[in-house]
């Protein structure tokens, strides 16, 4: 097995040798290999000062992130087999913690594959490539998705606006099996969602949520409930199953809005969950004017800080958010707020709720923490992995 090489600047192996996968273009010795050299998503040695290998990967010389590390050591070549190999690592973990085929089946380095994202929906795999390394790799990830789930259907959605970071274009493409007209129905905790993983968000459905809506068990009941960027009703469906006595959902799509009345006829809902097509800043403005209140208040945005420029401005974005939220809740209510922002810390996401308590006289309780669920695990040395926080907190008069 023959790779070129990219050398490394000496002392710039460290972070790689401590477990971190990425390699930056200021780390690379250039006089020894010249990133012009590689073509985007070429497969590579990485090597350090002293000419001892670290692994293999590939390389992209138009990305900050010049490089990325898949396998250690020179054992093994970056081909199908490899990606087999991975791929039964990381059904393994999902086999072993969930009941049903429905979640992640892989989240990019914290699998030991990065730049590639994996869901399942049963018979259904919606793929992303986010690197020019995966999307050379697309063929034989496709092969081996074939040999270890056997999908139906297998569709590439590579249109994320990370990909722009890499020069890549979008595409969506239907790589196995034919296009039919049937749902791709997505099963959480006995519910059934139909999601759309082609023109819906990201890859269809945010497995990433689920065990932090199993908390609701012990919040809803008998509640009144209003689940704001429902999207397709994830959150507030779960808390009508757990015995909630209304759910307002509101999201400002259409699409979400008329995906989330499917979802509720379909779990037998009708009468009980409504869905209200609004933005969101504006639906609880109106809310606090009709002085309309709920026992439990669900906010999960989409990421309001998506560069690190962008914090100042999302943290005020934050606060307006919990601010509002807090103003339609009852006197002793649940309040609910979570980020998906990795830019934003989750001490500066708690602390923009309590200035927001205290700027309403009221009084704030955090009952527990919450984190992207086990199919999107945590690499120790990749802080980028660990992008979901959010919070469980009761909110009083003070």
């Amino acid at each position: 097995m023959q790779y070129p090489a990219l050398y490394l600047k000496r002392g710039e192996d460290t972070r790689l040798r401590a477990g971190h996968l990425w390699v930056f273009s200021n780390e690379v010795d250039v006089s020894r290999s010249p990133l012009t050299d590689f073509k985007p998503g070429q497969v590579c040695a990485i090597v350090d000062s002293r000419d001892k290998p670290i692994g293999v990967g590939y390389v992209n010389p138009n990305s900050l992130i010049c490089a990325r590390l898949v396998s250690r050591g020179l054992d093994h070549a970056l081909d199908k087999s490899l990606l087999v190999h991975k791929l039964n690592v990381a059904l393994a973990l999902r086999e072993r913690i969930y009941d049903e085929p429905w979640y992640r089946l892989v989240f990019g380095e914290s699998d030991g594959l990065p730049g590639l994202t994996v869901d399942r929906f049963n018979d259904v795999i919606v793929a992303q490539a986010t690197t020019a390394g995966m999307e050379q790799l697309k063929d034989e990830i496709t092969e081996a998705l074939v040999k270890v789930i056997k999908p139906r259907l297998l569709w590439w959605k590579n249109d994320a606006s990370i990909r722009a970071m890499e020069q890549l274009p979008d595409s969506v493409e239907l790589a196995v099996g034919e296009r039919d007209n049937e749902p791709v129905i997505v099963r959480e905790a006995g519910l059934e969602f139909e999601c759309d993983p082609v023109a819906g968000q990201k890859t269809g459905w945010f497995y990433d949520q689920r065990e932090n809506r199993d908390g609701l068990e012990h919040l809803v009941k008998g509640k009144r409930v209003l689940d704001m960027f429902s999207y397709l009703g994830g959150w507030g469906l779960r808390a009508a199953a757990y015995g909630a006595s209304e759910v307002v959902c509101v999201d400002s799509s259409q699409a979400a809005v008329d995906a989330i009345s499917r979802n509720i006829t379909r779990n037998g809902f009708d009468g009980r969950v409504s869905a209200v097509r609004a933005d969101a800043f504006d639906y609880l403005k109106l809310l606090r004017e009709q002085r309309d209140r709920f026992d439990v208040v669900i906010l999960d945005p989409p990421a309001f800080v998506k560069r690190k420029k962008d914090l100042a401005e999302g943290r005020v974005a934050y606060r307006r958010l919990n601010e509002l939220g807090m103003q339609v809740l009852e006197r002793d209510g649940i309040l609910i707020t979570c980020s998906c922002s990795y830019h934003m810390p989750r001490s500066v996401l708690l602390s923009g709720v309590q200035q927001g308590a205290r700027h309403l006289d009221r009084h704030v309780q955090l009952l527990w923490n919450l984190q992207q669920g086990a199919d999107h695990p945590i690499h120790p040395a990749i802080a980028e992995t660990e992008y979901l926080k959010g919070f469980v907190l009761r909110v009083l008069p003070a």
